[in-house]
């Protein structure tokens, strides 16, 4: 119910007036099933967009180093578990892999698994390689659709360098769903990019970039 009040009457309306969001490709979203949606990540913003246009609800992986004590902390944990976040601890080892089984769990209950497989927002604008994770828990659900999502114009929205929105013109492609299960898990996410890049227009870079340590 939460995530529905947010979208529609709290949150959802200040994020589409400075957005302006322009959508394509709704109709690849099923209406019921698992789906990975697959996004690039260019500013904090992207996930409330994709919340507000996609027609079910998403759930995210969300940065454990954002739980932190102090009343910031105490609401973001409350937005996370009211819209269905799963805590990721980007270090890696077995506290990774048990995020990744929760957003398998999830498309195996039929829900909409949201990531961007670059891992962190973009520092440069460009499309950095993806991790292979996306793909690796695609594969484990039979039946998951999965989509690459291009979001351009969220950067000038919600520019990194400065507290604050500013009025734009964000577009939110969709693109249609990417066979993931030929060849190894690296190329099928070299694939997924791939789908990604050409709905961003972004060059594409075969590294991963940069983490950002959080404020």
């Amino acid at each position: 119910m939460w995530f529905w009040m947010l979208k529609w009457v709290l949150l959802g309306p200040v994020v589409r007036w400075y957005t302006r969001p322009r959508v394509r490709g709704r109709q690849h979203v099923p209406a019921s099933g698992p789906v990975v949606v697959a996004a690039n990540h260019a500013a904090e913003i992207d996930s409330l967009v994709l919340s507000l246009v996609l027609p079910r609800q998403p759930r995210f992986l969300a940065k454990a180093e954002y739980y932190r004590p102090g009343p910031r902390g105490r609401l973001y944990r409350w937005l996370c578990a009211v819209t269905g976040q799963i805590p990721v601890d980007r270090d890696g080892g077995s506290a990774a892999s048990t995020s990744l089984a929760a957003a398998e769990r999830l498309l195996r209950d039929g829900g909409v698994w949201a990531i961007y497989p670059e891992g962190t927002r973009s520092p440069d604008g460009r499309l950095y390689r993806g991790h292979t994770g996306v793909v690796r828990v695609a594969r484990a659900v039979p039946g998951a659709v999965v989509l690459p999502v291009g979001l351009v114009g969220t950067a000038a929205v919600d520019p990194s360098s400065r507290r604050g929105w500013r009025r734009g013109r964000v577009r939110v492609d969709i693109g249609a769903p990417v066979d993931v299960t030929a060849g190894d898990v690296r190329a099928g996410t070299d694939l997924l990019m791939a789908a990604i890049g050409s709905l961003t227009g972004q060059e594409p870079l075969d590294h991963y970039p940069e983490r950002r340590r959080a404020a």
